[in-house]
């Protein structure tokens, strides 16, 4: 007999969730239609993300499963799954007993008509993200590999949760998922104790707890059932179908995806609210949750959606669709005949009338004191209108690498072993999947010691070769910025925050850690510690403090004390150190040479560095140069930051 520690404990109920309303909305619709493609769910921590997720579970419709029929089930991918424990893999162990090919499912097979949940999406590998979004959209996973080709379906609500100081996903993968909710922690006193109230009932009793709100839970459960049943009755029209496109287009949205998805979710919501037919507020709903995160071009736009602007689109919509009916109705009415009365003095005038085509008073050529103005009457945007030119002080980053190769976290900057590229030779250890070729040979060699002369080929678990795979990875950027008074000069400062910020974007898109440190006055601050979200790193270096001494030294010595600190925490992520400085070191006494003696000691911890030379004008003293072979690094000045030769500069470092 179970004891009472023993005993499982019931589920926090769906219906006692307290507040985040647009969240529990997003979830039920994909409850729904499923084919919207998932919710990602965007939040600090503690807003009871992760307990609202695994509440749905439970009001999903039970699975017939051979021949039985059991609850819907919840499967958690843990941010450290490999590819083959999420879509299956070789059945190994069959196919050397027995010399079958045989396929062995993974997590996506167990989550079909259930809920694939994915806590930290954003720390996920981006290649295993793609899988999910894929298999959401489709609801089938189709394996190709190692000589096994296999097809199962897949139809789950896929949800992931993040939260975005731990670092953003890219857009590319954002506009994959089909639905997006911003939840944060109420800030109304009576809401939060409510919250507090309920979490303590729950702890004190689960069962009882559970049981108070069961009949809720029931009702909801039953209410999902009729709109899945009610769903493919619902009928989308024209109007609303041109609202939708509208929508989409006045948000400058890229592609197609969020059409597609913003009907899904408005048609889900009708189901939902027991209508047969979408209206402008299904729709309205539905944009709230398919496009805020679909306008994210840059890890630094702000996510979420004006309401304003959603308001204008809708009534420019709704004006477009108008216009549309009206077309339409007068499509089927005969045309009126033309008056010639009725026109205008220069209407319609051809050549044998002085018209536009003979040079009449209409063909505006070129002004007699100018060029010709493409934008004048007739030429579409004015002047005015046009786009502003791009400011100045923006660079293009180009590569920079650590030097060798490294087993970090995956990404696109530095050479790495990873479980995810190329294959570039076999090993007898386990390696990244299985190295068949080499397999083969290795089981080839035995073939007459163990007695084969015929039929297959005989194998033994020591005849397994894994594979060696190259790949990229992502790396800790550290930025050691000198703010001091001689660089704090407007234009110089400008020009070297807009690389820093140049240099954080492109470390958002390799999937990097960064860490920013500046250096004014007497010490060093570390202004943002190590993350993964670049875009406080933006926020933090616009408030940058300037003036005063500059102590590179202690800015040297704390970049060498924030990657050795990171080692530990993470040992196989390596680091890079950039350093924008003109290297006029003035912070305390003997300052330059202590700059240097802690250059070196930052390149004696085997730290690749790159030193961006800030100096200008017409007399330069070098000092960056200097600094720059002390670490043992790379140099580049700060106006050929987009040059050709950059790339490269840290990999050729020591």
């Amino acid at each position: 007999m179970r004891s009472e520690e023993d005993r499982p404990v019931a589920g926090f109920p769906f219906s006692a969730v307290v507040g985040q309303d647009q969240l529990r909305l997003a979830l039920i619709l994909c409850a729904v239609h499923p084919g919207i493609g998932g919710v990602l769910v965007r939040g600090e921590k503690g807003t009871a993300k992760s307990t609202v997720v695994r509440a749905l579970t439970a009001l999903l419709p039970a699975v017939d499963d051979a021949g039985t029929t059991r609850p819907a089930r919840l499967v958690e991918l843990p941010v450290g799954a490999t590819e083959d424990r999420v879509i299956g893999s070789i059945d190994l162990e069959k196919v050397l007993r027995d010399g079958e090919r045989a396929f062995q499912p993974g997590l996506l097979a167990a989550a079909h008509q259930g809920v694939l949940y994915v806590d930290e999406v954003n720390l996920l590998h981006d290649h295993l993200v793609d899988v999910l979004l894929d298999a959401a959209a489709m609801g089938r996973v189709h394996i190709e590999r190692d000589g096994i080709s296999h097809s199962h379906p897949a139809k789950f609500v896929l949800v992931g949760t993040m939260n975005p100081e731990e670092g953003e996903l890219r857009p590319q993968l954002l506009d994959r998922f089909g639905l997006a909710v911003d939840v944060a922690a109420s800030r109304d006193v009576d809401v939060r104790m409510e919250v507090v109230r309920r979490r303590l009932d729950y702890e004190r009793d689960p069962e009882a707890f559970v049981a108070r709100y069961s009949s809720a839970d029931e009702e909801l459960a039953a209410e999902i059932r009729t709109a899945r049943e009610k769903l493919d009755s619902v009928e989308l029209s024209n109007r609303e179908l041109r609202r939708i496109a509208s929508l989409c287009a006045s948000f400058d949205v890229d592609g197609m995806r969020a059409d597609l998805v913003l009907a899904r979710t408005a048609t889900a919501h009708a189901a939902w609210r027991g209508d047969s037919e979408v209206t402008a507020e299904d729709v309205r709903v539905a944009a709230e949750l398919t496009l805020p995160h679909r306008r994210r071009r840059d890890p630094f736009d702000e996510p979420g959606l004006d309401q304003q602007q959603l308001d204008d689109a809708l009534e420019q919509a709704d004006q477009d669709a108008q216009s549309q009916v009206e077309d339409d109705a007068r499509d089927g009415e005969p045309e009126p005949p033309e008056n010639p009365e009725d026109r205008g003095p220069d209407e319609d005038r051809g050549p044998e009338d002085g018209g536009p085509e003979d040079g009449g008073p209409d063909d505006e050529g070129p002004d007699d004191d100018g060029p010709e103005d493409p934008d004048g009457p007739g030429g579409g945007v004015r002047a005015t209108d046009r786009p502003s030119a791009p400011p100045a002080g923006e660079f293009k980053a180009k590569l920079l690498e650590v030097p060798g190769v490294g087993e970090g976290a995956p990404g696109r900057r530095s050479r790495s072993m990873s479980s995810r590229g190329r294959v570039v030779r076999s090993t007898r250890e386990r390696g990244h999947g299985l190295h068949l070729t080499s397999t083969v040979f290795a089981a080839a060699e035995s073939q007459v010691a163990r007695g084969r002369t015929a039929g297959r080929l005989r194998l033994a678990p020591a005849d397994l070769r894994g594979a060696i795979r190259e790949g990229r990875e992502g790396n800790l950027i550290v930025f050691v910025v000198d703010a001091s008074g001689s660089m704090a000069a407007r234009d110089r400062l400008s020009a070297v925050t807009g690389a820093v910020v140049s240099l954080l974007r492109d470390a958002y898109q390799r999937r990097d850690k960064v860490a920013v440190i500046t250096v004014r006055g007497r010490e060093a601050e570390l202004v943002l510690p190590p993350t993964s979200s670049v875009d406080i790193a933006v926020r933090r270096l616009q408030s940058m403090r300037t003036g005063g001494k500059s102590p590179l030294a202690e800015g040297f010595l704390r970049a060498r004390e924030v990657v050795l600190r990171e080692r530990l925490r993470d040992p196989q992520r390596r680091a890079l150190v950039v350093t924008l400085t003109d290297g006029r070191a003035t912070g305390g006494k003997d300052a330059l040479h202590r700059a240097r003696v802690a250059a070196h000691l930052l390149a004696d911890a085997s730290v690749a560095s790159i030193v961006v030379d800030c100096e200008t004008g017409l007399v330069r003293l070098g000092l960056a140069a200097e600094l720059a072979r002390e670490l043992r690094g790379g140099y580049v000045r700060l106006a050929e930051l987009s040059a050709q030769q950059v790339a490269g500069v840290v990999r050729a470092a020591a």
